[in-house]
């Protein structure tokens, strides 16, 4: 029999030509080797647990119930597939789709059930071909391309619909462990959501603020920014579940977040070294600051945490890893309040001069370099003098001393957090 009389049928495709004898091997049907299913599924199955290694991590009821069930399934489509010369269509395949759905929620490795499809399609090919005869070359071709497009629909079919479960299942955890960080972020009862997301809520935690900024290629006209910032945050997100395993909980968006790692000792603590870590897989320089405290404390963390995040940004921290031992002079000083609104107030008398505001700013980001200042705001270093003399006459600041350095950085810095004009 030619091997060109059984050509691959797409799925749910009837064959329109004439149906085709059964395939022989030795003059008998190639499928009688098969047609025992029972008792070839139970020889199958033996084999699987005693040679398998893969098949090792399957418990003994699901070697004798479902694999067992699935193995005279796909003996059968064999059988009638080389009975007909066609392969088996949509509806046939059912159950080997839900089988696969059910393993992949239970968290069977789709490799172990592969190498069950593989090995089940060479055990059966010796089969068929254990009593054939030299002249039997052309249809023992044909009843292997056969089994081989078998095989590769089968196995098309179980990976999508495992890797579609799979999806469905990550989506529904993630969904529920989203819930569940809102219930804490927020104070709320979270015993039922844990339960829900298999998630133990910790005594305590790290909470920690992120600050993501834009990929530079989110900024390329040629690409999809918003493609670019959603591969971003997905390997921001992995990452966080490879540092801090799977109990850290996270509301993140492509600009960064919270996230809430245990502070228990069952998770690793975050460092510069796993903020690093973290920069490096997202490819862009990740700001944190952290505080940790008891978990029905987490709403006042949380805040605390963003709180720090907004003076680091104010006061033109580098990047990196900051707690409130970093920032406490800063922090202090900046408390809503009298003392803050006085400390802003000082700078008021620059308001109609804004060229003198720039210059103070500029000067003490330079490191009181009048030349670096000159060269940033284009103009003369003896300009400079003149704009810090003014400066002094008018606010009282001079920065010819440590007391006026210190009362220029701690005024510019509540200025900005009172929201005044010249803040940035």
């Amino acid at each position: 029999m030619s091997v060109d009389s059984y050509s691959a049928v797409p799925i749910g495709t009837e064959m329109t030509e004439a149906p085709h004898p059964a395939l022989t091997v030795a003059g008998v049907p190639a499928s009688a080797s098969l047609r025992d299913t029972v008792s070839l599924a139970s020889q199958l199955v033996g084999h699987f647990a005693d040679n398998v290694a893969a098949c090792h991590t399957l418990p003994g009821e699901e070697m004798r119930g479902d694999v067992t069930l699935i193995t005279q399934i796909c003996l059968q489509l064999a059988i009638d597939m080389l009975d007909s010369g066609q392969l088996p269509d949509e509806s046939e395949l059912t159950t080997i789709r839900e089988s696969a759905a059910q393993w992949a929620r239970e968290g069977v490795p789709l490799g172990t059930i592969l190498v069950t499809y593989h090995e089940g399609m060479r055990f059966g090919f010796e089969l068929v071909t254990d009593k054939a005869r030299s002249d039997d070359v052309g249809d023992l071709v044909s009843a292997m391309k056969l089994l081989i497009e078998l095989l590769s629909l089968v196995t098309r079919t179980v990976a999508s619909a495992y890797v579609e479960e799979q999806r469905l299942v990550a989506g529904a955890h993630h969904a529920a462990a989203q819930t569940l960080v809102s219930a804490l972020l927020s104070g709320h009862a979270t015993a039922s959501l844990a339960r829900q997301t298999g998630v133990t809520v910790a005594p305590r935690y790290q909470v920690v603020a992120l600050t993501v900024p834009p990929h530079p290629d989110e900024h390329n006209p040629r690409l999809n920014s918003t493609t670019v910032a959603r591969r971003k945050l997905r390997r921001l997100q992995a990452a966080i579940g490879d540092l801090f395993t799977s109990s850290a909980l996270y509301l993140l968006s492509i600009s960064g977040g919270t996230l809430l790692i245990p502070d228990d000792g069952s998770a690793p603590r975050i460092t510069p070294e796993r903020l690093a870590q973290l920069s490096c897989v997202a490819e862009v320089p990740v700001t944190a600051t952290v505080v940790c405290g008891a978990t029905d404390q987490i709403p006042e963390l949380s805040e605390r945490a963003h709180e720090l995040m907004d003076l680091v940004r104010a006061i033109g921290k580098p990047d990196g890893l900051y707690g409130l031992a970093d920032l406490l002079v800063e922090y202090q000083i900046t408390r809503p309040g009298p003392a803050r609104a006085h400390l802003a107030s000082l700078l008021e008398p620059l308001d109609s001069h804004p060229e003198l505001l720039d210059t103070l700013r500029t000067h003490l980001a330079t490191g009181l370099n009048r030349k670096s200042t000159g060269r940033q705001m284009h103009i003369h270093p003896n300009t400079v003098d003149y704009r810090l003399r003014r400066i002094a006459a008018t606010t009282g600041i001079d920065l010819a001393f440590p007391e006026g350095i210190s009362r220029a950085h701690v005024a510019l810095l509540a200025r900005d957090l009172e929201g005044g004009s010249g803040g940035e």
